[in-house]
């Protein structure tokens, strides 16, 4: 397969070996995607290329006469054109935005071609300006900027395509023996020097052109001759967590005593020197292959046909400059993938053929691109998260991964809810690790939404940009979060022992607090009603009264609501009530909104206002609570409430209660009215 250049891939002669036994074990936590990109195979006539900055591959069948076919994973609809055969294509990618093809035939020059509505198609050429100098590639760095790399340095274009011509922005002459590009940090890489050990990234953005400091790659070493001694397909340049590094697939340790390759990474910041600051220990050795998925580094051994995963987040061995890291799981094979038998519906009932994996025709690009020349497929690489779950059994590290991870609401949850329930139930001091865990996330992000909120409104951006909003990722598990899938649900099994039950909710209560999380009412709800079931009153009077659960007006009104099963509660709540300063209507009116139409009435009658309530308001409460003896009992304390104000049972037609008297006497008889009592 052509392409240019190959950042960090190896291509291995398919192993036997351990890889397929362990496959079998499951744990595939490693996946391509669903839907690849399928393309006509590399064959004599058909040559195949690869454009990482817009992920599209391009199948040129004669040299282009015969048809271009250009296809990607995002795009909905292939492009397909022909073009003039004027010899073999070396390089051939759409600038962003697929308005500009360039083809590079020849070393010293590189052809265009406009794709804009209404432009002529017509090709034009540019010749590289450094005398004597080859052409190695040339990379988009926007629209209408291109960048072409020569064995004696680089040159930077801006494309006019209206003119079909191009002007020169920038050169700069350094001796390259290679070089590689990431369109996601627009920064190419070149290697200089004899041995091509010192690397020299430069940074493009918007018509400039940004020299970096250089650095060395520490070889294994002392090479015994002075021949290039670091290959291409040892390097990756790849951005892990927001910040670019290059990473170095060094196949011997620099130590003696250490076996197997390892992966450096050495961090490259805009600003300031590359420094060395991860090691990855392969603990083996062979051919290996290197991709970047949601932030890991995914290294594949193509001998044993698995692979690992390592992510630089967690904590590893710090040795006072580099961090050491082993793999985060064991290694296993991607999972097995099944590639469809293509034609008729007639034709294709017999089943999908295996894809062969780890295979010697494979080509890694990055950051997460596997492509098959010889099956013609082009495939995202994929995490699958399901399956770490059983393989990473500390789950305070597991969390830590988790975290991390963009899809990984759904599995933490269920790492929670599976916490709490046998069989896996966890100790206390491992559900407060893991509730800490993400009540640091979650806190972090409401620090981080309070603090743009004050700029907004502080109208500090005025003079200076708005500030960005903060991203709410997958690993802000909220309290409505953890309320809906894990604790109410957990609760509601009563599979645990009743202290055990208590005892999480409060251990996730006190994380809230040490975190100063205000802790939402429905907690302390959940947990007075589980008090309630195992009748632990003492116990609810005791976290009442040490304020272990805070105050709140819907807590006062389920207190309130608790007066006939525990009769202490009515105080508890009327005091926790006055603590709050809360209008007596207000509380009525929640308590009403709850159907808690007795609990009400008694609190109204508590402070004295019986006398001045709205006879109507609470007639309607007790009618839509649909009890008849409920509504029997409010209808006759209003009468008696009129007798007693008004010397007579009957209602007056200010409260407007007209149509609950016909009610009164459908259900219980005109005799069941009270008669007015003289005296």
């Amino acid at each position: 397969m052509s392409r240019e250049p190959p950042p960090g891939e190896e291509e291995a002669p398919g192993g036997e070996g351990e890889g397929r036994a362990r496959a079998g074990e499951g744990g595939c936590y490693l996946a391509l995607c669903g839907r690849p990109v399928h393309f006509e195979k590399a064959n004599p006539v058909n040559c195949v290329f690869f454009d990482e900055a817009n992920k599209q591959v391009f199948a040129v069948r004669s040299g282009g006469a015969t048809g271009v076919v250009v296809k990607g994973l995002e795009d909905k609809n292939p492009i397909s054109f022909r073009m003039e055969d004027k010899g073999e294509v070396k390089c051939i990618k759409f600038s962003l935005g697929n308005k500009i093809l360039a083809v590079q035939r020849t070393l010293k020059s590189v052809d265009f071609l406009n794709f804009i509505p209404d432009s002529p198609q017509l090709e034009y050429t540019q010749e590289c300006k450094t005398k004597n100098a080859n052409i190695l590639g040339f990379c988009w760095t926007s629209s209408t900027e291109i960048v072409f790399i020569t064995d004696q340095g680089i040159e930077f274009y801006q494309v006019l395509p209206e003119k079909r011509s191009l002007k020169l922005l920038k050169n700069q002459s350094i001796n390259v023996n290679w070089y590689m590009y990431c369109p996601e940090s627009s920064v190419i890489l070149l290697s200089t020097t004899v041995l091509g050990n010192v690397l020299q990234p430069f940074y493009f953005k918007s018509g400039t052109m940004s020299k970096l400091s250089k650095f060395e790659i520490e070889l294994p070493a002392a090479p015994k001759s002075s021949k290039l001694s670091l290959s291409e397909r040892d390097i990756a340049m790849a951005t892990i967590y927001g910040q670019l590094y290059v990473l170095y697939l060094r196949h011997h340790s620099r130590t003696s005593n250490s076996t197997g390759a390892e992966v450096v990474l050495y961090h490259l910041p805009r600003e300031g020197s590359c420094k060395k600051t991860h090691i990855l220990k392969l603990n083996r050795t062979g051919k290996f292959a290197l991709n970047v998925v949601d932030n890991l580094v995914v290294v594949h051994h193509q001998d044993t046909e698995t692979s690992v995963i390592f992510d630089i987040k967690l904590k590893g061995e710090f040795d006072g400059s580099t961090t050491i890291h082993q793999f985060v799981l064991p290694p296993r094979s991607i999972q097995p993938y099944q590639i469809p038998v293509a034609g008729p519906a007639s034709v294709t009932s017999q089943s999908p053929v295996p894809c062969k994996l780890y295979s010697s025709s494979w080509i890694v690009f990055q950051p997460d691109i596997i492509i098959s020349a010889s099956e013609g497929y082009l495939w995202s690489l994929q995490v699958k998260l399901e399956p770490v779950v059983n393989l990473l059994l500390d789950k305070g590290r597991l969390m830590d991964f988790l975290l991390q991870r963009k899809e990984c609401k759904m599995v933490i949850l269920s790492v929670c809810s599976q916490m709490l329930s046998e069989p896996e139930r966890g100790s206390l001091s491992v559900i407060a690790t893991v509730f800490d865990k993400l009540n640091h996330e979650y806190k972090k992000y409401l620090e981080a939404e309070q603090s743009y909120t004050m700029v907004v409104e502080a109208g500090l951006s005025r003079s200076n940009p708005l500030p960005k909003r903060p991203v709410r990722t997958q690993a802000v598990i909220d309290q409505s979060d953890m309320y809906t899938h894990v604790l109410s649900v957990f609760t509601e099994k009563k599979e645990a022992p009743h202290k055990f039950t208590i005892a999480v909710l409060m251990e996730y209560i006190r994380s809230l607090n040490q975190f100063q999380i205000a802790v939402q009412h429905y907690l302390y709800e959940l947990v007075i009603k589980t008090l309630v079931q195992h009748n632990l009153f003492y116990m609810l009077h005791q976290f009442l009264q040490y304020h272990v659960l805070s105050d709140s007006k819907p807590l006062a009104c389920l207190l309130l609501s608790l007066e006939s099963i525990y009769p202490p509660a009515h105080q508890l709540s009327l005091d926790m009530l006055k603590r709050l300063s809360t209008a007596n209507d207000e509380i009525v009116e929640v308590l009403l909104s709850k159907h808690q139409v007795l609990a009400a009435l008694r609190f109204i009658r508590g402070i004295g206002g019986h006398d001045s309530i709205s006879a109507r308001k609470f007639l309607d409460a007790a009618k839509q609570a649909e009890d008849d003896m409920l509504f029997y009992t409010i209808f006759r304390f209003f009468e008696q409430r009129n007798q007693r104000l008004r010397g007579n049972p009957s209602f007056t037609p200010g409260e407007h209660c007209e149509e609950h008297v016909t009610f009164f006497k459908q259900v219980f008889g005109e005799q069941a009215l009270m008669k007015p009592t003289t005296f």
